[in-house]
């Protein structure tokens, strides 16, 4: 097992950090400069900025928003919402943006994440799968797209199997099932596509105290640990969390 890496994410909405329950009854989270700020001094190893409401909106990431937080962080920054062209990639990746993630244009039109990889290299290109248990598909997990609004059809182990296929450098998992509810990491979600690929795996939805992080590479098979509510709220630090990984047997760097 590899380095593990804690990653706070910002959700953004009409310039505010927000976190929901199930994409839902959104909260207000902060200012995303001051908790960008305040994550990377508490030793977060990378930070996500996710633009909830740009696909929704039919419009692109606000760059301002990136902007402001890379003006006060040297961490390795990941942007997802409203991504749908390379040209939008090339943009971010001149502000100095680490990597992009994609859900909606991904599903909608595949063949962009092998031109993505292509032109920026697999490493900078996430794809970010919004899973929500159905018995119907084959793994008992769908994939939903547009912000959580729109169920797909399609099987997400399946995809992910695809997307790593086409060039996907990593894969972001969050289950709306668990979105928010601080019930845990939806192990089985995880653990599936994790068990279907060999690239690293953001577990994203639901962390709810530190045993939830420590199941999440331990039984779910993460490599990154993605977090909002715990830290919005303070409920836990990140220096607390990485010294109880570490104390688990965890590679963290403290």
């Amino acid at each position: 097992m590899g380095l593990i890496k804690i990653m706070p994410c910002l959700d953004m909405n009409e310039g505010r950090v927000v976190k929901g329950v199930k994409f839902q009854d959104l909260k207000d989270a902060g200012d995303p400069v001051a908790n960008a700020k305040f994550y990377q001094d508490e030793g977060a190893d990378e930070l996500a900025i996710l633009d909830i409401s740009a696909t929704i909106e039919g419009r692109k990431t606000r760059l301002k928003w990136v902007k402001e937080v890379l003006n006060v962080i040297s961490i390795p920054l990941t942007v997802g919402g409203g991504i749908s062209t390379v040209t939008d990639m090339f943009q971010l990746f001149k502000l100095g943006v680490s990597k992009v993630s994609m859900n909606t244009a991904a599903v909608q039109k595949p063949e962009l994440i092998k031109e993505a990889s292509q032109s920026f290299g697999s490493e900078k290109i996430v794809i970010a799968i919004d899973g929500i248990r159905n018995v119907k598909v084959p793994s008992g997990f769908e994939v939903v797209i547009r912000g959580g609004t729109t169920k797909t059809g399609i099987c997400a182990v399946h995809w992910a199997k695809q997307c790593e296929t086409l060039g996907a450098g990593a894969l972001l998992l969050t289950s709306i099932d668990r979105d928010g509810t601080k019930e845990g990491y939806d192990l089985d979600f995880t653990s599936s596509i994790s068990k279907a690929v060999s690239i690293p795996i953001i577990a994203s939805g639901g962390a709810g105290k530190l045993e939830d992080l420590y199941e999440g590479v331990i039984e779910g098979g993460a490599n990154v640990l993605l977090v909002a509510s715990l830290f919005h709220f303070r409920m836990i630090s990140i220096k607390e969390a990485k010294k109880y990984l570490k104390e688990k047997g965890l590679n963290v760097i403290l």
